[in-house]
């Protein structure tokens, strides 16, 4: 696989506090030049995205319950069905780890299903934050989100201790199968890394360092 074979599962992402109109302007024409899947950004950003890629191909990915993933259901549903108001083609959402860690499944399957609910048909991403995840919660919550048949699983928000690793990816993708995808995201700067989630069954990838990954340029930049 060529660097630029990557960018078609590209999520270009920017979701870092201080990210200003500016920086999101400029991911849109970056997600334009090189073709990305989506751009990734919070929800206060949507409309100003839509006009950016109204000429184009490009997705309007944004993200709900983030990063903690302990708001109420309803408030993340909430959240999902105002971002595809205003014109997000894609949702993700973090599980509240709390309810994992403590096996309430029935709960955390209930949440998932509330914001599934209210994506009514709109791609759904499911965040695990596996870094704080044992490998039979991974597969719990994997075989909860095959069940509902969400669209993706995803890694990591890429704001807490750990991003996407390989083995938690194919970890996922052993659960899943085919019938739906997986996001690797959180600390994949280079290409080679880009390239190993691939090949570990990911599907999509959560990127900041999108550009550089496609020109096969290794960065040391820092978050997602």
């Amino acid at each position: 696989m060529q660097p630029q074979d990557i960018a078609k599962y590209i999520d270009h992402t920017a979701l870092a506090a201080d990210k200003t109109p500016q920086d999101i302007l400029n991911l849109c024409q970056q997600a334009i030049a090189h073709q990305f899947c989506s751009v990734c950004i919070n929800s206060a950003y949507i409309p100003l995205a839509k006009q950016a890629l109204a000429q184009s191909a490009v997705r309007i990915c944004t993200v709900v319950g983030f990063p903690l993933g302990a708001s109420l259901s309803q408030v993340k549903a909430f959240e999902a069905q105002q971002a595809i108001a205003q014109g997000a083609d894609e949702i993700d959402m973090v599980i509240n780890v709390g309810w994992v860690k403590s096996q309430q499944w029935q709960d955390v399957e209930q949440d998932i299903a509330t914001v599934l609910s209210a994506c009514q048909g709109k791609t759904l991403k499911v965040i695990l934050e596996t870094c704080l995840l044992t490998k039979e919660e991974i597969i719990k919550v994997c075989e909860i989100c095959k069940t509902l048949k969400v669209a993706f699983v995803k890694t990591s928000t890429g704001f807490s201790t750990g991003g996407a690793t390989v083995e938690d990816v194919t970890l996922m993708k052993r659960i899943v199968g085919d019938e739906i995808g997986v996001k690797a995201s959180g600390g994949i700067r280079d290409t080679a890394t880009a390239i190993a989630m691939l090949n570990a069954g990911a599907t999509r990838l959560g990127v900041s360092a999108g550009v550089a990954i496609v020109k096969g340029i290794n960065t040391q930049e820092n978050g997602y």
